[in-house]
Order: C-alpha cells, then structure tokens, then sequence
C-alpha cells in the first residue's frame, strides 16, 4: 500500500511495452575513441549543506501536489521509517513525502528526492543509496482518473487545493503512457523527464497541452545511482550526457509540477546548497568484518587493473571522470543508443536549463561512465540497468545468472559475493530479472574475466573497505 500510493502521488507511472529496434549510432572513421576524460565545470563553493538537506525534505520544488489533508489521512498506512527530523509542517510524514505551501496558500504535499535515492541493504535504510526494490511494472492509469475524479468529488474548481493541484495533475496525465517498465527494481528516471519536458515551453517552461517532441515507445530504465557520488562526477548520468552546473541538472525533478521557470529560479539557488550537501555525503561503510590481509592483496590488484577508470581511494583519492565507449566496455548499448536519438537533447540544449545562468547542457556520449566504487558493497545490483547481482559475477562474466529472482526483502544481502542473495531458477514472477528482455543484457565488463579467482576474491575483499 506504502509503494501504491507514493508513486500515485508521485506520478511516476504507465506505459506500452512496444519494441521496434533502435538503430545502432554510428561513429565516423575518424571520431572513432576508446575513453574519454570528461572534464570538470566550474562549481558553486558556498553552498551550505545543512541548508541543502533541510530543502531536500522540505522544499517546494516540485511545485504543486495533492492537498496535504489527503496525505495525511493515508499516512497511518505508510512505512514511517525515519531518516531525519522533520519540520511542524511535515510531522508525521514518510521520509519520502514533503509537505509544502503551495504559491496561492494551500497546504500542498509530494513526493521528494529520496522516493528513489533512499533504499535498503542489508536490511538498513540508508540516505542516498538508490532504490533498488522500486516497482514500476504496475499500470496506474487507472488510479490517475480516480484521483482526478476524487479531485472533483472533493473540492470545487477554483478551491485553493484544486488550484495547487493543476500542475502536476497536468503532468500525471501526460507521463501515465510513458515510464512503466517491464523489469523489476528498474527506474525510468530518463523517461520521466522526457514525457514532462515534451509538454513543457523549453524558453520559459509553462505547459504545452500538444507534445514539442516524439518518445520512442519501448520504456527502457536503469539501476538507481547513489547520490554520494554526485560530489565526484563532472558529469551526470550513466552515458555522461549531463554537463556544466550541477543545481541545475538536479533541479530537473522540479518539472514534474512546477508551473514555469519562475518557480525553478528560485530552487535553483536552493539547489547550490543541494549540490553542498551532496558532495559531503558519504557511503556507507561496509557492516560485516573485512579479511584484512586478503584486502590489502586485493588493493594492489585493483591499483593495477581497475583504478585507471574507477580511481583510487584512502588518503589521496583520485577519480578520472571516464566515459568508456561501447565497443569497449561491451555491456548493453540500448541505453546509450536510446539517448543519442532522443529529442530531448536538443530541447535540453535550447531550454532555460541551458540559456540561462548557470548554464548546463546535454551532451550524450556513446558509451557509459565508468563510476566511483566507494559503497560498492551497498549497491547492488551492478551494470547501469542492474542485471548483475553480485560484485563477484561483476567480476566473472560466466557465473552471472540469465533469469535470476530476489525475495524483495532488504536482509537477503551476499555477504560474501557482495549483492544480492538470488534463485537462479525463478520462482516468483515479481521480483525475477530477465536479461534476455531489451536494454537488460547482462553481457560486458568482462576485465575481471582476466583474474584467476583468488586474485578475484581478494579484488571482491578490497572493495568491502570502499
């Protein structure tokens, strides 16, 4: 019921699972690369982040929501597990809600940030580590046309809270038909800004009723990411597609109910603070006991093999910023063609996000980020779409399961493999991943395939202490 209603509220929701194929992007003969540094953008350095947590809790910048009275009624259903204090307005609420005072008044409430980047492993909630239990395989068009009937039933049309619910109503209808997905655990963060930035003015992001661009029909997600990457990265986004201010390329949850530009100017500056608190975030350090000895051998192998694209950690950390071309990495390349051929790209780059101070940009590669592993032990599963459970399989590609089922309890943690404890012959449908479904290939990566498997647990050993 918890899940139901939060992505009800949420409007993270519907779609047809139609696949015609992507055409493959092509590399002219003398653009062809192996990797690529992505180099840094100019960053704001006083943001306060005190100031960025307490927004991301408790800011306004989705905009608009349902009426907070509604909340509150169904809060004595929901998981109240609690990550943080919560202000007057908002006690009471999941850690995954804000409650907010909408433009015209009216008490407002929505869905915040940690609704996907908050999870559990190992059966602890933990801030910033990216949901991997979500559920977007269920329709709820449906249950769009019940709250916009109940809506009617409720208030009259020019009540405050039908007024605060307009926005993101609108675009609850126009995502419905766009971000479900046909994998488990998968989130269509990419889908959902398409389908709300197709309905948005890309000058000053008011609503456009007729769609700008066109989305492909097959809904293709990926695995979650930690947020205490965030502060690393000169780049977001698995492909790197992401360039230049950082407030602004977090800010883009706010076009799922903002009414226009106005509204995102002002959380935009909130959103320095935001980036602030991200960058000091740090991952969870790893619960069970670590084979010292094993881990330090384990050290040098990754110095030599693996920290020329995920870096090096301890005193000196370093991190190179790679994107690693597909043809080299090898893992699924859907994903990568997908955004190549998206037209949110070039209304990315005509829009306010990119026009306006600090400016912020689309730029996909073809290939994928190779990313910082402190907190690996935490975020299973592996690849940028989630189709390998475990460090170890990450790290020999012949063990990794095609077909493989999770009990969906956070406790049923690897502590050895390091992920995800798994049924190589599923049995319960909800929480089976299938490989052989579009854009959830488990192929690639296969650097680790050149260990030998102590050289291989000793790297598995060694990352328990990142």
């Amino acid at each position: 019921m918890r899940k139901l209603f939060v992505f009800f509220t949420l409007a993270f929701l519907v779609a047809c699972n139609t696949y015609q194929p992507l055409t493959e992007a092509v590399v002219a003969e003398g653009e062809r690369w192996k990797a690529k540094v992505i180099p840094p953008s100019p960053q704001p350095v006083d943001g306060d982040p005190v100031a960025g947590l307490d927004y991301l809790i408790h800011g306004d910048y989705i905009g608009s929501g349902i009426p907070l009275e509604i909340l509150q009624k169904q809060s004595a259903k929901m998981d109240l597990d609690s990550l943080y204090p919560r202000n007057e307005l908002n006690e009471g609420l999941p850690y995954y809600m804000t409650a907010f005072i909408a433009p015209n008044g009216a008490p407002t409430a929505n869905g915040n940030c940690f609704t996907c980047h908050a999870g559990k492993v190992d059966g602890e909630l933990v801030l910033g580590l990216g949901n991997s239990f979500a559920e977007w395989e269920n329709s709820m068009v449906p249950m769009g046309a019940v709250m916009r009937i109940g809506m009617g039933l409720k208030y009259k049309k020019d009540d405050p809270e039908t007024v605060a619910f307009e926005d993101f109503g609108n675009y609850f209808k126009k995502m419905a038909p766009t971000v479900k997905l046909n994998q488990p655990g998968a989130n269509p963060a990419f889908r959902l800004a398409e389908a709300c930035m197709m309905h948005r003015n890309p000058e000053d992001l008011t609503y456009s009723e007729d769609p700008l661009y066109e989305m492909w029909e097959y809904n293709v997600g990926t695995d979650t990411p930690p947020l205490w990457h965030v502060g690393k990265k000169s780049s977001l986004y698995y492909t790197g597609t992401g360039r230049g201010s950082m407030s602004k390329l977090l800010l883009q949850a706010s076009v799922l109910g903002v009414p226009d530009s106005s509204q995102t100017r002002k959380s935009e500056r909130a959103f320095r603070d935001v980036y602030a608190f991200l960058s000091q975030l740090e991952p969870p350090a790893y619960p069970g006991e670590i084979d010292e000895p094993l881990a330090r051998e384990g050290e040098a192998i990754f110095t030599d093999k693996c920290a020329g694209c995920h870096g090096t950690y301890g005193a000196e950390e370093t991190y190179p910023n790679k994107v690693i071309h597909v043809d080299v990495v090898k893992t699924d390349r859907l994903y990568a063609d997908y955004i190549q051929q998206s037209a949110i790209v070039d209304w990315y780059n005509s829009s306010w996000f990119a026009t306006s101070e600090p400016q912020s940009s689309f730029e996909p590669s073809l290939g994928y980020v190779a990313p910082p592993l402190d907190g690996i032990w935490a975020t299973a599963p592996y690849l940028h779409n989630g189709s390998v459970p475990t460090v170890y399989e990450l790290l020999n590609s012949t063990s990794r399961p095609d077909r493989w089922t999770r009990d969906g309890k956070s406790t049923s943690y690897d502590h050895e493999k390091l992920g995800w404890q798994y049924d190589p012959e599923p049995k319960n449908k909800d929480w089976t991943f299938d490989t052989a479904l579009p854009g959830y290939g488990n192929d690639g990566h296969y650097f680790g395939d050149k260990l030998n498997e102590k050289q291989r647990w000793a790297v598995v050993e060694y990352l328990k202490t990142l």
